[in-house]
């Protein structure tokens, strides 16, 4: 209720996009439960010392967990800051600007804020003889939030799906689930130890991982299977970049000198054997109420034949044309692989289906959009028919005060926001009624379910047409058609 009042008196966060609260959390390690004797009371009053420090002026909210979501034992402390600052400050070194000790400005993160902050988690955690990383030092392998919670919600599905084919007397292909990420991360560290020159190094991630490896500017970057922008080696870690893989590829070239000097024979280890990480899972259940068989629509990893026409590095090095020719030779066999597994007669058949997933694509994303639409709307009318029934007794007070003039006056956040929200309710409304709260909130459970469903029938169907796309450009390419031929003017072709 205070930040509502200090958000209109000052005018701000009133928009449904604006950033309206900054969310810290300090995780503290495992063992300082059990070596070092933390507790849940002495990590929340950690917290608000170092909430006190680093964000004066700001209302905020500060609450311990004495155990993880997954049973891990780290006690960690959670700090909510309205993105508004109540109270004028003293200017601290890290803060760029004079407005951003001032009140009735947003909380402002700048890199030079966010180190000092790290290090001032590090110097709390030093003082009470707690277990620290090094925060201000880049990671080996940057696991981001977004990617450990894609990995749990990946195995969880995994999971529940190898019960379901297990239970149908089937084996599954795979236990482990691989973000995008992990499958580069394990299959750099494969190639890495066995590669004894940036050559063999693109050689070995090509050939066995599918992996294409690019430099720009000095960097690297990989460029997954299933993906169609590279992922750069700073975002997977330090061990994953230009100098520490270079370190280990001249190092495993030193030693191989060194043999031979020695005149020690060593044996190494064909490319043929070096065993690939286990493929990230990508099978997705048939969205329900939809006329596609009942089966399952697992991608494929097909890939697009290159043009060797039109590629001006092929057209440069014969080297890489031949390298191209061959990869060239293994999609178009893996096209015609799945046309046969799939039973498409000619190309006319599966015209027909790509042309029947792209409207099922289209009309799915058009569902989605407008299911997330309403629920933003939802959204709304709740936060204010919240903020109606929060200040609706003191509006009832004015009503009835004799002064109104001086109770508006001394009341004048309350009954502001109790107006605006009256104005919106009324204009969402056709009848003019105000919504019921408990209505709202049942239509809110009932579009997240209808939106979750949407997704999962868009993402089928989005990753469907892309590989049938991949499929005819690849058959168009063998058959010597070009993409912007009349399909009219073609004969029925038998491709099977």
């Amino acid at each position: 209720m205070e930040c509502r009042e200090l958000n209109a008196r000052f005018h701000k966060s009133q928009k449904y996009d604006d950033i309206k609260s900054h969310h810290y959390i300090i995780s503290f390690d495992p063992k300082d439960r059990d070596e070092c004797g933390l507790t849940g009371k002495q990590a929340q009053q950690l917290g608000l010392e170092y909430c006190k420090k680093n964000f004066p002026g700001h209302q905020a909210l500060v609450c311990t967990h004495t155990d993880g979501h997954n049973g891990s034992g780290n006690i960690h402390v959670h700090i909510v800051i309205n993105s508004l600052r109540k109270n004028d400050v003293e200017r601290q070194d890290f803060m760029e600007r004079d407005c951003d000790s001032r009140a009735g400005n947003k909380h402002h993160l700048t890199n030079n804020y966010l180190v000092y902050l790290k290090q001032s988690l590090m110097d709390l955690c030093i003082r009470e003889n707690l277990h620290q990383v090094d925060l201000l030092t880049k990671a080996e392998r940057k696991v981001t939030e977004k990617e450990y919670h894609a990995k749990r919600s990946g195995q969880k599905k995994l999971e529940e799906r190898n019960r379901q084919m297990i239970s149908e007397g089937i084996t599954p292909r795979t236990t482990v689930f691989q973000t995008q990420k992990e499958y580069l991360r394990v299959s750099i560290d494969e190639a890495a130890a066995s590669a004894h020159d940036l050559k063999e190094f693109e050689q070995i991630l090509s050939e066995k991982f599918s992996i294409t490896f690019k430099i720009s500017r000095g960097r690297f970057s990989y460029l997954h299977p299933d993906r169609e922008k590279p992922i750069t080696g700073r975002s997977l870690g330090t061990h994953y970049e230009k100098d520490y893989l270079m370190g280990i590829i001249e190092n495993n070239s030193h030693i191989e000198n060194t043999g031979k000097d020695q005149t020690v024979q060593k044996e190494i280890l064909p490319k043929e054997n070096i065993p690939a990480p286990e493929r990230p899972a990508h099978q997705q259940r048939i969205p329900d109420g939809t006329d596609m068989p009942a089966a399952t629509f697992e991608k494929s990893g097909l890939r697009l034949v290159t043009d060797l026409q039109h590629c001006i590095k092929a057209q440069q090095s014969k080297a890489y044309a031949g390298k191209v020719k061959l990869s060239n030779l293994q999609n178009i066999a893996k096209t015609l692989s799945y046309v046969q597994e799939h039973g498409y007669d000619t190309v006319e058949d599966i015209e027909s289906r790509l042309t029947k997933i792209k409207e099922l694509a289209a009309s799915s994303r058009k569902d989605l959009k407008d299911t997330e639409g309403r629920l933003r709307q939802v959204n709304e009318q709740i936060h204010y028919t919240g903020q109606y029934l929060a200040n609706k007794s003191v509006y009832s007070q004015f009503l009835k005060s004799k002064n109104k003039g001086q109770f508006r006056q001394e009341h004048s956040p309350e009954l502001a926001l109790y107006e605006a929200a009256v104005k919106f309710l009324k204009e969402k409304s056709s009848d003019g009624k105000l919504p019921n709260l408990q209505t709202l909130k049942a239509e809110k459970e009932k579009l997240l379910v209808q939106k979750k469903e949407a997704q999962e029938k868009y993402y089928y169907y989005r990753d469907y047409q892309k590989e049938l796309n991949t499929v005819c450009t690849n058959i168009h390419s063998v058959l010597g058609w070009s993409q912007s031929r009349p399909a009219h003017k073609r004969e029925p072709e038998n491709i099977s």
